[in-house]
């Protein structure tokens, strides 16, 4: 079976890039054209107006894990137990919400400015349990969420599934005020058609190396070109190990989704023809499912330790749990149902915070999205660009204190580490799967 991306394909055509070639040179240099960079590009744009700016990427543009997550745009986190109001964590969560609305503002700010469609939903969404023992300390879960800007409701039973149209589900938090939805390819495509002309983009341009000139000159060396650059901002997440930055404290983890036809409209109305929406599970590998605004049905219900794709073989093993996950919620719905099934990677970190630093003079680099790229990846272009402009902010300065990703072993024992601990969560989760 074929890895294709059903947001991808919905969103049409993407205009083809010409590849890095010979020697070139710019003021600025970005290595990576997801949303972090695409949205570092605008930024340095608007801040350096008669500036060269480059962006290369390995692939196709906008095509990558930008393209390929579920389209949450995350303001409020499903807060741990240590997080809730009068917990030690809860002052360190009212920063991360802080950072949080502010990277989900961004995105309303990036959408209106420049008249992206992306089927862009200001509704909220759920965190939703099939057992209700995974959803504990719900009251005070609301007041936590109540106390840090969001809007919070506890659903469950009935009430619940006229929300969401099946009965799988038996108890939820909706969580608005800045949570949202949207079409992630749809929203990186617009990203990449609205650059400035003085922003260049080469696709298919695999950096094999940075090299320190003189005179505070940076080479990037690609297999058929190279550019000289005077500051290079490194937006690649998952694969920031390819720029040569082994420090980051990151790991990346492979995700697989499907999605399927629209549902008929005789389905629909059967189903209680209710509005799009979107469930998070509180469980770290519970299942991630929308309904779309077109009336598909994506989910997503396996992650694992690992930076290469999935073989043919492999991805199809992986879309039949994806089935098993649907028929669980929607049992009339069958393997022929699945029109697109693909992977994508996110950049993980131990702690749960990113990567967000100056590597050496005139580089800079961010990883670690944890699962919140749409978001964070929009605010983090802005700040990146901040920072290697020399220019500060309150939230700027709020995001490189928080960047603290956390000790990671060395490898073997971090693969041996993190695969046990996949283990213990794919049980612990396996009623929301």
């Amino acid at each position: 079976m074929e890895n294709v991306c059903g947001w991808i394909a919905q969103a049409g055509d993407f205009p083809v890039r010409d590849r890095l070639s010979g020697k070139q040179k710019a003021d600025w240099l970005i290595i990576g054209a997801g949303i972090t960079g695409l949205c570092a590009a605008h930024s340095l744009a608007e801040m350096h107006t008669q500036a060269r700016i480059v962006i290369v990427d390995r692939q196709r543009a906008a095509q990558g894990a930008s393209a390929r997550n579920s389209g949450f745009v995350v303001a409020h986190e499903h807060p741990g137990t240590e997080e809730l109001s009068g917990h030690q964590g809860f002052a360190g969560y009212e920063v991360d919400t802080a950072i949080s609305r502010a990277a989900s503002e961004e995105v309303r700010q990036r959408i209106a400015r420049h008249g992206i469609e992306c089927d862009f939903r200001d509704a909220g969404y759920f965190f939703a349990v099939n057992d209700p023992a995974k959803l504990t300390h719900v009251e005070a879960k609301l007041q936590t969420l109540n106390a840090v800007g969001a809007a919070a409701q506890y659903l469950e039973g009935e009430q619940l599934r006229q929300k969401l149209g099946t009965g799988h589900y038996r108890a939820a938090i909706w969580c608005g005020n800045g949570n949202a939805l949207l079409q992630p390819a749809k929203y990186v495509k617009g990203l990449l058609n609205a650059l400035p002309p003085t922003v260049t983009l080469y696709e298919n341009t695999d950096i094999t190396g940075i090299e320190r000139l003189g005179k505070g000159r940076i080479r990037a060396q690609g297999t058929e070109g190279s550019i000289e650059a005077k500051q290079v901002l490194v937006c690649l997440n998952a694969f920031i190990p390819r720029s040569g930055i082994e420090s980051s404290r990151t790991f990346p983890m492979e995700l697989s989704a499907s999605l399927t036809r629209p549902l008929s409209d005789k389905e629909f109305q059967a189903f209680g023809s209710v509005e799009p929406w979107g469930v998070l599970s509180t469980r770290p590998l519970g299942a991630t499912v929308r309904l779309t605004p077109d009336r598909r049905v994506m989910i997503r219900n396996t992650a694992e330790y690992r930076s290469r794709d999935l073989s043919k073989s492999d991805l199809l093993v992986r879309r039949k749990h994806h089935v098993l996950g649907l028929q669980r919620r929607f049992p009339w719905l069958t393997e022929q149902d699945i029109h697109y099934t693909w992977t994508g990677h996110l950049s993980a970190s131990r702690s749960g915070q990113a990567y967000f630093s100056e590597v050496e003079e005139g580089v800079f680099a961010v990883a670690g999205c944890n699962g919140s790229g749409v978001a964070r990846g929009t605010l983090w272009g802005r700040l990146l660009a901040e920072l290697a402009s020399g220019t500060r902010s309150p939230m700027l300065t709020s995001v490189m204190q928080r960047a603290q990703p956390g000790w990671l072993p060395p490898k073997p024992l971090l693969d041996i580490g993190a695969m046990l601990r996949m283990r213990v969560e794919a049980v612990r989760a396996r009623t929301e799967i």
